[in-house]
């Protein structure tokens, strides 16, 4: 008899089944619809949102509309849904950060400089997959904001999700303050205390993603307002406090270069022979010198008002005795 050459479908290949999920406190109070597109990770949300119309979605065995909001202890039916065919992702280390604080609604870290905050654009895995991975029975771990891959200092990570929606109303809100060390090229104008220039994101003929100022009559444009204090001046450098009244991508980066002084090391915006030489000559300096030195906020379960504040890493430090 010929040798037999059927072949066992693999479990990738398996038709998808129902799935039954019950909510737990990670998402407890999330909308269905944002629920599933965590669960259904690579489909396109017009297909989420039309099995919900469908009716193929059910909570507790009853209908559910995209903006149901779920309870601890519901049981949401996921219908047969073909997930995408990924590339597989090398797995994130485990790893720690240096706590500043730490309870059982908040994490805040302070995130060495040159570590993204998250996989993605050609990172595999940041900050948050590397906690995830160290901490694998914590049920829930989100990022409250971000900061740029280059960018060192305090980052917060919400352990629940009443956290994650109360610090991000905070920040959405302007109640929060963050502050920057920034260390720049040349001379700083003391009278140049706010900068308030609209921003606009934009991607390049190199198909990167940049930020350049704007005008407020531009449609894409959002305002931005940075507060700029003097620290320190060198003969090189000045070292300011910046602290950040809006939230816009590299905001910092491209208010303080428009301005004409760009961050000490920046490799986007900034000086990059000047760069060049400081990564070659004695200081061997070569990171952007942008640390979020400084963060204030309140405590989302307890009310209280809390100020953290994170040094100056030290290879700044050691930049600004120079």
């Amino acid at each position: 008899m010929p040798p037999d050459t059927t072949q066992t479908p693999t479990a990738s290949a398996a038709a998808p089944a129902v799935r039954r999920v019950t909510v737990d406190e990670g998402s407890a109070g999330q909308r269905l619809d944002n629920f599933l597109l965590r669960e259904l990770k690579g489909v396109p949300k017009t297909h989420v949102y039309r099995v919900i119309r469908a009716g193929e979605v059910r909570v507790n065995k009853g209908r559910a509309h995209a903006d149901t909001r779920l309870e601890i202890g519901d049981e949401v039916r996921i219908p047969p849904v073909r997930l995408p065919e990924r590339p597989v992702q090398p797995e994130a280390p485990a790893r720690e950060f240096p706590v500043v604080f730490e309870d059982e609604h908040l994490l805040v870290i302070d995130k060495p400089a040159g570590v993204a905050v998250h996989g993605g654009s050609g990172v595999s895995y940041g900050v948050i997959e590397a906690l995830r991975r160290s901490r694998p029975t914590a049920k829930f771990l989100e990022l409250v904001h971000r900061l740029d891959k280059e960018t060192s200092g305090l980052l917060m990570i919400a352990k629940k999700r009443s956290a994650l929606v109360n610090l991000q109303d905070q920040l959405r809100d302007r109640e929060t303050g963050k502050t920057y060390a920034a260390l720049v090229w040349g001379d700083w104008p003391a009278k140049l205390k706010v900068i308030d220039v609209p921003l606009v994101k934009f991607v390049g003929s190199d198909g990167e993603r940049w930020v350049r100022p704007g005008k407020l009559e531009e449609p894409e444009a959002k305002r931005s307002i940075s507060l700029v204090k003097v620290v320190q001046r060198t003969p090189q450098f000045s070292l300011l406090d910046v602290t950040i009244k809006t939230g816009r991508t590299h905001q910092i980066r491209v208010h303080l270069q428009q301005a004409g002084h760009a961050i000490v090391g920046d490799p986007k915006y900034g000086d990059f022979e000047r760069n060049r030489e400081l990564a070659r000559g004695p200081a061997k300096f070569d990171r952007m010198f942008l640390h979020a030195r400084r963060l204030q906020f309140t405590h989302p379960a307890t009310a209280v008002e809390m100020a953290l504040e994170a040094p100056l890493p030290p290879e700044c430090e050691k930049l600004t005795k120079a």
